[in-house]
C-alpha cells in the first residue's frame, strides 16, 4: 500500500468527539471508532473527503484487492447480508440498496487510544493544514447537540405473537435435524428526517457506548452502527473473531455479578456460544494455518448497555498464500448471526422473516492490507433511507432446542431498546 504523501503524529491529543464531529460536517467522510471492554484495538478511524468508491456486485475478490489495496491509507466501508454466500443461497436481495461500498479518501484522522495520540494524514498539504488547523479549533468544543425529532413509536415488522411462532416454527426444525441453531429477527420502522442521521449518531455514541461504532453515508442509504461484536480482526497475520453468544438483561438497582454467574453457567447459553465457536473455528480454519486455530478465551462476559453479553474469542494465523480478502468471503457472514449449519440457518432464515435483511448481520469493514484489516458485525445497527425518510433496525435472538419462545422474544426487543427509547 502507498505510503500517504503527508502524515503528521500529535502526541497527548486524547479522542475529541467534536474534532470528529467537525470533520464529516465540514469535509464529509466516515467513521469507525473502536474502543470499549472489548475491543483489543483501541482506536479511532475517520476518513474524510471521500476520494474513491467500489460498489462490488458479487463475490469478486480481485476486483476489492484492487481498489482496496493501492492506498494511500485503507478503505473503508460495509458489505450487506446477502453478499457472499448470501448471494450463492439466492437469499433475499432489496434492488434499491446498495450491494455493499467500499471507500477510500484524501485524508484520514486516527487515533490510538492507549496512547493518546493522533495521526493526521492527508494526500494534499492544503487538506493537511485544513485538518490540524479543524483539530486546533474543535477539541475546546462541545460535540454538536442532538438535533434529531422523536416521532410516532417505531412500528414492528410482526406482532408478540408472531415472533413467538416464528421461534416456534424454528424449534420444530431443529427437532427435524434441519438446522441446530438459527438466528430470527423482528424489524423496526419509523419516520426520521434523513438530515439527522449523524446527530442520531453522535447522541447514541454519548449515551450507550459500545466496541464498534461506526457511520456510513451511501448516498441513498446512512447506516448508523452501534455494535459490540468484532467480526474479523487481522494484525500481521494474525486473526481474531469474537462471537457473541448469550444475553442477559440487568435490570435497574441489581447487583451485575450474580447475573454474570448466571449467564455463564446457563446450559442452555453455553451450548448456544459452544456451538458458535465451532463453526467459527471452522470457517477461520479455510484460511488459516493447519493446526494454528485455537479459543483462548471461551465464554467472557461483559456489559453493553443494559445487557450482559457472552463471547470467545477464537484465533489463528493467517496462511501465506491467503490474504484478509479471502478469509472476509470465506468467513462471511458471521456465525453469529446466521445459525448452524450456516447455508441451511440462512435458507430457513430467509424463508420465515420473509424479507431481506439488508445491512443488518452483514459487516463494517476497514481493509488496511494483504494481512490487515478490522470489521465488526452490524448489529444493534440502523439504517436511514434518505428518499423515503425512513429508518429501519432489526434485533434478534438466538434460537436452540431447549430455547423459551417468549424468552427470545423479550431478549429480542432488550436489544432494540435503545433505538426503541432514543426515538419513541
Amino acid at each position: 500500500m502507498n505510503p500517504w504523501p503527508v502524515q503528521e503524529r500529535l502526541e497527548a491529543c486524547p479522542p475529541a468527539l467534536a474534532v470528529v464531529d467537525a470533520a464529516i460536517g465540514r469535509l464529509g467522510g466516515d467513521a469507525f471508532l473502536s474502543g470499549g471492554p472489548r475491543s483489543e484495538a483501541r482506536r479511532w478511524v475517520v476518513g474524510v473527503a471521500p476520494a474513491a468508491e467500489l460498489r462490488p456486485r458479487g463475490m469478486d475478490r480481485d476486483a476489492i484487492r484492487a481498489f482496496a489495496f493501492r492506498g494511500p491509507g485503507p478503505a473503508l466501508g460495509f458489505l450487506p447480508y446477502a453478499w457472499g454466500l448470501g448471494e450463492a443461497l439466492g437469499v433475499r436481495r432489496d434492488p434499491g440498496f446498495p450491494p455493499g461500498l467500499l471507500r477510500r479518501y484524501h485524508g484520514l484522522l486516527e487515533w490510538d487510544l492507549p496512547a493518546g495520540t493522533l495521526t493526521i494524514a492527508a494526500d494534499d498539504p492544503g487538506l493537511a493544514r485544513d485538518l490540524r488547523d479543524l483539530v486546533r479549533s474543535s477539541a475546546r468544543e462541545g460535540p454538536s447537540p442532538s438535533r434529531f425529532l422523536r416521532g410516532k413509536p417505531p412500528r414492528p415488522s410482526g406482532t408478540r405473537e408472531e415472533y413467538v411462532g416464528g421461534v416456534r416454527e424454528t424449534l420444530e426444525a431443529i427437532r427435524d435435524g434441519r438446522v441446530y441453531q438459527l438466528n430470527l429477527s423482528l424489524r423496526w420502522e419509523a419516520a426520521f428526517e434523513p438530515r439527522h442521521s449523524w446527530p442520531l449518531f453522535l447522541h447514541l455514541f454519548r449515551r450507550w457506548p459500545a466496541s464498534h461504532y461506526a457511520y456510513l453515508d451511501a448516498g441513498t442509504h446512512r447506516l448508523i452502527s452501534t455494535s459490540p461484536e468484532r467480526f474479523l480482526q487481522v494484525r500481521r497475520g494474525r486473526v481474531l473473531s469474537q462471537p457473541i453468544k448469550g444475553t442477559l438483561r440487568v435490570p435497574p438497582g441489581v447487583r451485575e455479578e450474580p447475573l454474570q454467574a448466571a449467564l455463564a453457567g446457563s446450559p442452555k447459553e453455553s451450548a448456544e456460544l459452544s456451538m458458535i465457536v465451532d463453526l467459527i473455528r471452522n470457517d477461520l480454519s479455510r484460511s488459516c494455518l493447519h493446526g494454528s486455530v485455537t479459543v483462548p478465551v471461551h465464554k467472557a462476559v461483559f456489559r453493553v448497555d443494559d445487557l450482559l453479553q457472552m463471547c470467545s474469542d477464537v484465533e489463528g494465523i493467517l496462511r501465506p498464500d491467503r490474504d484478509v480478502v479471502d478469509l472476509l468471503a470465506e468467513a462471511f457472514p458471521g456465525g453469529s448471526v446466521t445459525g448452524c449449519p450456516k447455508e441451511a440457518a440462512m435458507e430457513l432464515i430467509d424463508a420465515l422473516e420473509g424479507r431481506p435483511r439488508n445491512a443488518y448481520c452483514g459487516a463494517f469493514i476497514l481493509l488496511e492490507g494483504p494481512r490487515d484489516m478490522d470489521s465488526s458485525i452490524t448489529i444493534r445497527t440502523a439504517t436511514v433511507d434518505v428518499a423515503a425518510a425512513r429508518l429501519v433496525f432489526d434485533a434478534g435472538s438466538g434460537i436452540v432446542v431447549d430455547s423459551d419462545p417468549e424468552a427470545e422474544y423479550l431478549e429480542t426487543v432488550a436489544k432494540a431498546a435503545k433505538f426503541l427509547e432514543v426515538l419513541a
